[in-house]
């Protein structure tokens, strides 16, 4: 096919969408069925009514291909597991029982049962659920909601892609089943898999798909011979089936690299790529490699995970130099729409010229079929929309929203020596020791309380003018003085306020700092039926005056116990918002950082002695190829250090980080040069600690004890088991006792009776030493 034949055949499409709906009827459905009110029956008449809907809007909008299977109840790789016959043993009676309770089992955990462990999807805030294989797995083919969701997009006369992870990917991010060893490569498994794979290939063939999208994320990641010979394998062996649609394998986040070659050579017939940030390289690569002759390529072109308008020439230009680089090319965003929220046209609140320089799914939606039409017929066919966005992207550019003079000669003038503590740990610790005087395995959480319906309705009364500043801070006052009480009657060391007044970690801090926008309706899933609203960085970042010390000192007149500080990092306030892309992230790193070191200094000011600052995100921005890293984190922990390196040496500073591996960043924990980290460690058994071990770690840590992610309760000896397990890597004089993160979306019964536990098992613990 010439690249005229080839620009004119083009097509939009995508390959997923968010799925919660426009007012998170989702996650209302999911919550109801948990809690009773609602049937099984009525929770899937609410799930099928949302593919639905969504999948005419795509259509309506001019998507000429929609996706099938991206659509979850909890989690995509999840889904996949049921998919492949790979339940737990442990979740095997429930799932027999009852399919969907034992799925959310899997997912959640019973009171007798721990859920699948729960890290983040790749470097985004997306979380997903675990496979857990090992030699005795035994496949088996389970289509069933795949099948069905292919058929009803079917009999709404729409062409659908069915949408499945990729079988190499999927045992990547398996792990070793709990009792199998540890050097147990789930990748052994591929040959016993691919059948399986085969079978539902073949069966989504039979119930009318044409096209099957197999994502394979995880060959974006630097991968050995041997993985991609497993890739070549699978490839062929899938390839070969003759009773099978036509596969278009996919990859996002990221530049192919070494495996490029190996899928431009696989018996398939096409390939999706991102041609976005560091993954513009693909097309390079593509190129080297002599294209995609006689197959179909997507091209994300629009940045699927951030929410900035695109910039529809140079985007252009991308989709005109990859003609006649493969007979068909189509026009997709980067990766699934999932990870960005639903309309600009519900935030009615932010300027309207501001409006036009972000662009949601809805939106980006309408970027792809713009792009998809000026690639088939032409750019004088899109001349209106290109004279559009030239002038949102120059009305962005020259917006003095963007750009403040005094922050930015404020971060000019940053030396060395404003990012290290004037002590070194040991000479730090020791003063610590003496001021603090807490005993062996202080207990203390990471920070947040249950966010209760109370709580919520205040803050709504607030903004709906039902009630004033007056009587919502009182309602704050409140409840800090009920958690203070609690922590201090249930014998925690160092308390915490439980943040009653926060809507979220980071959305908190955004609303007080200039250079931030707030969305009212920007929610995107982070797991399962938890959304957040990511606030939107557009501009310079400082602070215009203290943001928590006033709620600090408060809770800390209530009590003599030291009550900690509570601040989100530098890194986790990129990470979690909708990021500027108009700088280096190490500069606007470095702006948060400066922002939030005001805030430090205030909160030592007032008489706080112990700071948390935490940083979950730290981890999961690593960049996904090993080249890239160490430039990451040199302005990471830079930032960290900025933010705290101006506290007193008795001042104990702590860190929080969650959701992730950490044995690939344990180096980078240590030059965050925190006195104390707490991570999340009680779904993978301590792991971390095990791993802080051996890289030597010197300081103090805190392994959780508490999945605070499953409404399980765990008992004392359950949890001191745990603190045994972790005393086995970290000496008793640097160990912390703590759950695994903060404790907004659990409630207060399951609170109250954890982390009365949790005090007993370090009691117990601490007394047999």
């Amino acid at each position: 096919m010439t690249a005229k034949s080839a620009a004119a055949a083009a097509r939009a499409t995508v390959y997923g969408y968010p799925r919660q709906g426009p007012a998170r009827e989702l996650k209302k459905a999911i919550e109801s069925y948990w809690q009773g009110r609602v049937t099984a029956d009525a929770l899937h008449a609410t799930a099928a009514e949302l593919r639905r809907s969504t999948w005419r809007q795509l259509a309506e909008a001019g998507i000429h291909e929609v996706p099938t299977g991206d659509f979850s109840f909890y989690d995509h790789v999840l889904d996949t597991t049921v998919m492949v016959g790979a339940v737990p043993e442990r979740h095997r009676a429930a799932v027999d029982a009852d399919a969907l309770d034992g799925y959310f089992a899997m997912a959640r955990g019973t009171q007798d049962v721990a859920p699948l462990e729960m890290p983040k999807w790749f470097d985004t805030n997306y979380h997903y659920l675990v496979p857990e294989l090992g030699p005795d797995t035994v496949f088996a083919t389970n289509s069933a909601q795949q099948v069905g969701e292919l058929r009803e997009a079917l009999v709404l006369g729409l062409t659908a892609r069915p949408v499945l992870v990729g079988p190499v990917t999927y045992l990547l991010l398996a792990k070793p089943a709990p009792g199998v060893p540890a050097g147990f490569d789930p990748l052994t498994l591929l040959d016993r898999l691919l059948p399986v794979y085969a079978e539902v290939l073949a069966d989504l063939r039979a119930a009318g798909a044409e096209w099957v999208q197999l994502d394979e994320p995880a060959l974006v990641q630097d991968r050995t011979p041997a993985e991609l010979a497993a890739v070549a394998r699978a490839y062929r062996d899938l390839g070969a089936g003759t009773d099978r649609p036509k596969l278009l394998v996919a990859s996002y986040f990221d530049r192919l690299g070494e495996a490029l070659p190996v899928l431009a050579k696989a018996p398939v017939e096409g390939l999706a790529l991102d041609f976005t940030g560091a993954a513009a390289a693909n097309l390079d690569a593509l190129a080297a490699v002599g294209g995609l002759p006689g197959k179909r390529l997507v091209a994300g072109v629009v940045n699927g995970r951030n929410i900035w308008v695109n910039d529809l020439p140079a985007s252009l230009t991308v989709l005109g130099t990859l003609l006649g680089l493969a007979d068909r090319i189509d026009v997709a965003a980067s990766c699934s729409l999932l990870h960005v929220p639903l309309d600009t046209a519900a935030e009615r609140e932010i300027a309207p010229q501001i409006l036009r320089w972000l662009a949601f799914a809805k939106q980006k939606t309408a970027e792809i079929v713009t792009l998809a039409k000026g690639l088939a017929q032409g750019p004088d066919t899109i001349a209106a929309e290109l004279a559009a966005n030239r002038a949102d992207l120059a009305s962005r550019a020259g917006s003095p929203i963007t750009r403040d003079p005094a922050v930015r000669a404020r971060c000019a003038a940053v030396t060395p020596a404003d990012a290290l503590r004037s002590q070194p740990y040991a000479e730090r610790s020791a003063a610590q020791r003496e001021y603090l005087r807490l005993p062996l395995l202080p207990t203390t959480t990471i920070g947040s309380f249950p966010q209760t319906g109370e709580l919520r309705t205040a803050r709504a009364d607030l903004r709906a003018g039902r009630i004033d500043t007056t009587g919502y801070e009182e309602r704050v006052r409140d409840e800090i003085r009920e958690v203070v009480a609690f922590q201090e009657k249930a014998g925690l060391d160092v308390l915490v306020h439980g943040e009653p007044e926060r809507n979220d970690m980071v959305q908190y801090f955004a609303e007080q700092l200039t250079g931030y926008l707030a969305t009212r309706h920007g929610w995107v899933q982070s797991y399962g039926t938890r959304y957040v609203r990511p606030p939107v960085l557009a501009g310079d970042i400082s602070r215009p005056e203290p943001m928590t010390v006033r709620w600090t000192s408060y809770a800390q007149s209530l009590t003599d116990r030291p009550v900690k500080g509570m601040l989100t990092g530098p890194v986790t306030m990129l990470a979690w918002s909708f990021v500027r892309d108009d700088q280096p992230l190490g500069e606007t790193a470095r702006q948060v950082a400066l922002a939030l070191r005001d805030e430090v200094n205030d909160l030592e000011g007032a008489g706080t002695s112990v700071i948390q600052v935490d940083e979950p995100a730290l981890r999961e921005t690593l960049p996904l190829r090993a080249a890239d890293r160490d430039g990451y984190l040199a302005w990471a922990t830079e930032a960290f250090r900025l933010t705290t390196g101006g506290v007193r040496p008795e001042t104990q500073i702590h860190t929080h980080m969650c959701y992730a591996e950490f044995g690939d960043i344990v180096r980078a924990i240590d030059d965050l040069d925190a006195d104390v980290i707490s991570l999340e460690a009680a779904r993978s058994h301590m792991q971390v600690a095990r791993e802080l071990a051996a890289h030597g770690y010197p300081r103090e840590a805190g392994p959780g004890v508490y999945d605070i992610h499953s409404p399980r309760v765990p008992s004392p000896a359950e949890a001191a088991d745990l603190v045994r397990t972790g005393l086995r890597a970290i000496p008793a004089e640097r160990l912390w006792v703590n759950p695994d993160c903060g404790l907004k979306t659990r409630g207060w019964p399951e609170v109250r009776a954890s982390l009365e536990n949790l005090v007993a098992a370090a009691r117990s613990v601490r007394a047999e030493l």
